[in-house]
């Protein structure tokens, strides 16, 4: 048998026990690590699983490669080539790596709620040292395929300036996002909403260009960071409270129970266990109405979310309606009063018109 069949046979079983160890090492180690309480032994075996398989055969296939060139060809320049692809597939590989551990970091920081650090940040420092680890891997290939730097640097200057022309509304999203990040008005999770423009829902995603909002109604919005820096954005899920405001109308007739009512109103208010008692709050008679004597109810509740703050004003507004009734006391609505005269009808309203 000839000795480069020898050698390539060698190669392939390497190649194929490398594959079978690497492989036995990963399914055992992981489901360990997995179950970690750490970040980073996690994302790190995900991270070389993938990039070590590639590198075995990739190693494998160049190492054929050299071998049948010194059988047949014999050409240096052949093997030159061979041995830079290998360089740069090694160092393709090696970006990859730090991508899969940061993306895997990331993912695993951001689903885990025990973190102190919130998820846009996270994001934002995982977009970070992405950008690096990709600028630099860039200019190390640039080094393996002989481009000088000191022209890239040159050409990068020429040309900047016609790209900034040409990308000015992406560098300004760039820098919207980057304005985001820094002054934080807002994070993932949050609800905001906009009074100069019909943006309201809850932020999913924070990028460098855009920022992904999901509508109440379940749309996704896409609106780009620069917009942010032109609009007033609010933020309800950094409210402190929330306010159940409420008008009750009482008939006129009950105007002598009216005093005792809104005592007792505002003793609920003041013992209720979903108000939040730092805050003020109230039961006033605030105006005489056409029909009407007009109540006011004021008060803070505790919960900020949209259920609970619902829960508590239903059974707030509910046990008021029922300290109304039992004082026999009647919820006023607008009366129209008819006179009819010799066949003309005439309203409280506008009596001195007949109605026919």
């Amino acid at each position: 048998m000839d000795l480069y069949l020898i050698k390539l046979a060698g190669i392939l079983l390497f190649a194929v026990g490398l594959t079978t160890i690497e492989r036995t090492i990963f399914h055992r180690l992981y489901p360990k690590v997995k179950s970690s309480p750490r970040l980073w032994d996690d994302a790190l075996a995900h991270a070389l699983h993938l990039p070590v398989l590639l590198y075995i055969w990739i190693s494998a296939v160049t190492s054929a490669a050299t071998v049948l060139d010194q059988t047949f060809l014999k050409d240096q320049s052949i093997i030159a080539d061979i041995q830079v692809f290998h360089k740069i597939s090694a160092f393709l590989l090696i970006m990859w790596t730090f991508i899969r551990f940061i993306s895997k970091f990331e993912n695993k920081s951001t689903t885990l709620r025990t973190l102190k650090h919130d998820p846009t940040t996270v994001q934002r420092i995982s977009q970070i040292l992405k950008a690096i680890v990709v600028l630099f891997g860039s200019l190390g290939i640039m080094q393996f395929l002989g481009v000088p730097l000191s022209g890239v640097i040159a050409f990068g200057g020429v040309g900047g300036v016609a790209v900034g022309f040409a990308a000015k509304d992406l560098f300004a999203n760039f820098f919207g996002g980057l304005i985001i990040f820094v002054d934080r008005p807002f994070l993932v999770g949050d609800w905001i909403r906009s009074p100069d423009k019909e943006i309201e829902g809850t932020v999913e995603h924070i990028g460098w260009r855009h920022t992904r909002i999901r509508t109440f109604d379940k749309r996704p919005l896409f609106i780009p960071n620069s917009i942010f820096s032109t609009i007033s954005v609010e933020n309800p899920s950094r409210m402190s409270n929330r306010r159940i405001r409420a008008n009750i109308s009482l008939s006129y007739e009950d105007s002598s129970k009216v005093t005792l009512i809104l005592s007792q109103i505002d003793q609920l208010l003041k013992t209720h266990h979903g108000i939040d008692q730092s805050s003020y709050s109230f039961a006033n008679l605030t105006s005489f109405g056409p029909h009407s004597l007009e109540v006011t109810i004021c008060a803070f509740t505790k919960a900020t979310d949209l259920l609970g703050y619902q829960a508590v004003q239903q059974d707030v507004l509910l046990k008021a309606l029922d300290l109304v009734h039992s004082h026999g006391a009647k919820i006023a609505y607008p009366v129209r009063s008819l006179r009819i005269t010799n066949g003309n009808i005439y309203s409280d309203i506008a009596e001195e018109e007949p109605q026919k």
